[in-house]
């Protein structure tokens, strides 16, 4: 079975980080780290060029998939940011939560799994980041630690 295209490189998310423009976003990429490393308790890492990661996990889907992943990370991409929290999709307690905080958290949109933030000043950082949490403990429970 094929390599995942998506894996941990050697490169320093913090390097990665200081190269991201314009420099509103490298800020707001300062601040998500923050806040990210705070809830998770994590030392980021980055996964292909432009996504750091905090945790990681390990699965097999139905088909057989192998599948090696952060458990939630963020992209600070030029249009907007991308947020991967994953455990919103993996648990239906879980999701109705997230509903209710997407609710409250501000301006956003969403992908399969992503959260798309334009500013950080469009949205209620406290809300962010208990999204966040709640979203890194539903993924330890789904994926507990080997």
């Amino acid at each position: 079975m094929a390599d995942a295209k998506t894996s941990i490189t050697e490169v320093d998310p913090t390097d990665f980080i200081a190269t991201v423009e314009p420099s509103r976003k490298r800020g707001e990429a300062e601040q998500l780290d923050t806040i990210f490393r705070r809830v998770t308790g994590e030392e980021p890492r980055m996964w292909g060029p432009s996504i750091i990661g905090y945790g990681q996990y390990r699965t097999t889907y139905d088909s057989g998939r192998n599948v090696h992943w952060m458990r939630s990370g963020f992209s600070p991409r030029k249009a907007k940011h991308s947020l991967y929290l994953m455990g919103g999709y993996c648990d239906e307690i879980a999701a109705k939560r997230r509903e209710e905080l997407l609710a409250r958290l501000g301006k956003h949109s969403t992908g399969k799994s992503c959260l798309y933030i334009n500013k950080l000043a469009d949205v209620d950082l406290d809300v962010l980041e208990q999204m966040i949490a709640e979203d890194w403990a539903t993924m330890q429970n789904i994926y507990p630690e080997d």
